[in-house]
């Protein structure tokens, strides 16, 4: 009879635990609870290699050393046992009430929602079409598709699975190579974990305790940077090597034309503009009717309408100068000393009569002394003597509120308004009916997911919602897309309600798990043997962030970004005041980290995800080496935001600084 691998899993997990217990005996006089701490650290990471499940192994280790951390000391058996379960659940509720962790489920719904929309299939036709005169525009049509749906979703597995079922027997059919095919898509899938709204950053934010704001606004250019990075990658194989990503055929670059243009003399070379506007003029539109032709024209002239709508926002911004009234300004001399002597534990108080009741309010032009006035100082004297009378100050405010004036717009607008008018007119030169019928597929696929993404992203990073509040907005409008593309049947939204509880409720678990382990590791000291372990090398900035990088980037290897964001951030984070790295640059850094971390052999989890749904031919050791480059320019992108934080830190300091 075969024993189940489940339980040799249980089996070896019991004899790590026995060996744990017998040096814990054998050694008592010889370790320290620092000691004990590594020990329960290392455990836990073996545990989870051998393929228990994280948040309880995280939970049970935690209150086992818990346990003997107070027992080891004074306390009792029972002492310690009732210490250890008031710590599991101090450190749950604390969890509980976390309000970051609520946008987790709503981000996480809204991906599922728009994943099962069907948009991708749309979505890298249309670019696929757009940038067909691109070198290599099939892989360069995949990495802007993968970075647009991962911003959608946010799910690693779900776009590596998606794009390796649509755009890798394409790009095959096209003569791709099957690396440089494998290794776009796995390194655009993974760009989800970097590029907000990344769930991510959400879990480092909460555990490092940054603001999840600021780690969107300072993710977005190292996310674009990334992206890139990746095309400029690709477009240069192409170009250096053909056979690579040889260009499309004229047959797949084919679009045919919809009937009723195609009866006013539309060819796909056409300018489309001039010859619509001659259809409406001419007498050969029979057959086709005004109101369609006007519709065609309508979308024609989407981009000068939004043109001339940006520009002239932009310009009444560039020439009214609203005047900006200080806090002093809108006070009325004195106000300050009467607030303050009214304000009675941090609320201000009625007036009060010298018998306990309410004083009559002043009459005439006569001020109320507070009572023990006469013992104040001259100078608080003259204050009060400079109050005005509200009723006779608010006119005078009034009058006084100046207005707005205007200014010549600078020449920097004027040179932007110049240089988007030679791009509008050379879009319109180059519009054929073929760019057209292109320009409605993106319309109806790229641009909605992108309105979608700049509401959520725009409300956050320019602060009209909290995370939360945006994640709601988001899950609104997956909700709607996914009504408007006619998918939201009950099945859809009864299997993304079971995902979206599944993921957050595993999330949650893991930090819950992670409190009371982190918890556990402070009571035995092994944070404080860390520290002095680190500091005791005498190390600069710069060689602590390549030696805490390096281990990030081994970590990945075996465990997930979850594990190693719960687990190992506790313990990196309270050492960088001691070398003056910011927390919001490091999470940054960590994050570009754990992307490489997905694409590093032998345990990648982007790889297996390709190969399940590859064809046989496809090889899991031809994925691993077209991932290889990939790799490469992820710690290009590393040392670039390292030698240049303003990439990363540019934006939130001109937002929130």
């Amino acid at each position: 009879m075969k024993i189940r691998k489940e339980l040799w899993f249980g089996f070896a997990l019991m004899a790590l635990i026995g060996s744990a217990a017998l040096t814990m005996v054998l050694s008592v006089d010889t370790m320290t609870n620092g000691h004990y701490g590594l020990l329960m650290l290392s455990l836990v990471v073996v545990a989870i290699m051998l393929g228990f499940p994280t948040a309880f192994t995280l939970m049970g280790m935690g209150m086992m050393f818990a346990f003997f951390a107070y027992h080891s000391g004074t306390q009792t058996a029972g002492g310690a046992m009732q210490q250890t379960l008031d710590l599991m659940v101090q450190r749950a509720f604390s969890v509980m009430g976390n309000d970051v962790l609520i946008s987790i489920p709503l981000f996480v719904f809204m991906g599922y929602l728009v994943e099962r929309a069907n948009l991708i299939d749309k979505l890298f036709r249309s670019l696929h079409l757009a940038l067909a005169r691109v070198p290599g525009s099939l892989g360069v049509a995949t990495l802007v598709t993968c970075a647009v749906f991962a911003t959608a979703t946010g799910i690693v597995g779900a776009v590596v699975t998606l794009m390796g079922l649509l755009a890798l027997p394409q790009m095959l059919r096209a003569g791709y190579d099957v690396r440089l095919s494998a290794g776009v898509i796995t390194a655009g899938g993974c760009l989800g974990i970097l590029i907000p709204p990344s769930v991510l950053l959400i879990v480092y934010g909460a555990t490092a305790g940054v603001s999840v704001v600021q780690l969107y606004a300072g993710a977005f250019f190292p996310g674009i940077m990334l992206a890139g990075l990746y095309i400029v990658y690709v477009i240069v194989m192409a170009k250096i090597k053909p056979a690579w990503a040889p260009p499309l055929t004229a047959a797949q670059r084919f679009v045919p034309l919809p009937a009723p243009l195609k009866a006013i003399g539309a060819t796909g070379e056409g300018s489309a503009v001039p010859k619509l506007i001659k259809a409406l003029n001419g007498k050969r539109n029979q057959d086709v009717s005004t109101k369609y032709l006007l519709s065609q024209l309508g979308i024609a002239l989407l981009p000068a309408l939004l043109f001339a709508a940006v520009a002239f926002a932009s310009y009444q911004s560039a020439t009214t100068v609203v005047p900006v009234e200080t806090y002093e300004e809108l006070q009325p001399m004195g106000a300050g000393s009467d607030v303050e002597e009214n304000t009675n534990e941090g609320g201000l108080s009625e007036p009060k009569s010298e018998d306990g009741g309410l004083a009559e309010p002043p009459s005439g032009d006569a001020v109320a002394e507070p009572p023990g006035a006469e013992k104040e100082a001259p100078a608080a004297g003259a204050q009060a003597n400079a109050v005005t009378e509200p009723a006779a100050a608010a006119p005078a405010a009034q009058a006084a509120e100046p207005a707005a004036t205007t200014k010549p717009a600078s020449m920097s607008f004027w040179i932007g308004l110049a240089v988007g008018l030679l791009a509008l007119v050379i879009f319109y030169a180059i519009l054929s009916f073929t760019r057209l019928e292109v320009f409605k597929m993106l319309l109806s696929s790229f641009f909605p997911l992108l309105v979608l993404i700049l509401a959520v992203l725009g409300s956050i990073v320019f602060g009209l919602a909290t995370p939360t509040e945006a994640a709601a907005v988001g899950a609104f409008g997956g909700f709607l897309l996914a009504a408007a593309y006619r998918q939201l049947t009950f099945s859809v939204v009864k299997e993304s309600v079971f995902l979206t509880a599944k993921t957050s409720a595993m999330v949650c678990w893991l930090f819950v798990g992670s409190a009371i382990f982190s918890a556990a590791f402070a009571l035995l000291g092994g944070q404080e043997l860390v520290e002095t372990w680190v500091l005791s090398m005498n190390l600069s900035k710069t060689e602590f962030l390549i030696l805490s990088q390096v281990l990030i980037f081994i970590l990945g290897w075996p465990l997930e970004w979850t594990e190693i964001i719960v687990i190992f951030m506790p313990i990196f984070i309270p050492l960088l005041d001691n070398f003056g790295v910011d927390p919001l640059f490091f999470g940054l850094l960590v994050a570009l980290n754990l992307q490489t971390a997905f694409l590093s052999p032998p345990v990648a989890m982007a790889a297996f995800y390709l190969k399940g749904v590859s064809p046989k031919h496809v090889t899991l050791n031809q994925i691993f080496a077209g991932m290889l480059p990939f790799m490469g320019i992820q710690v290009l992108a590393i040392v670039l935001l390292y030698q240049f934080p303003a990439i990363g830190l540019w934006l939130p300091q001109v937002l929130y600084r």
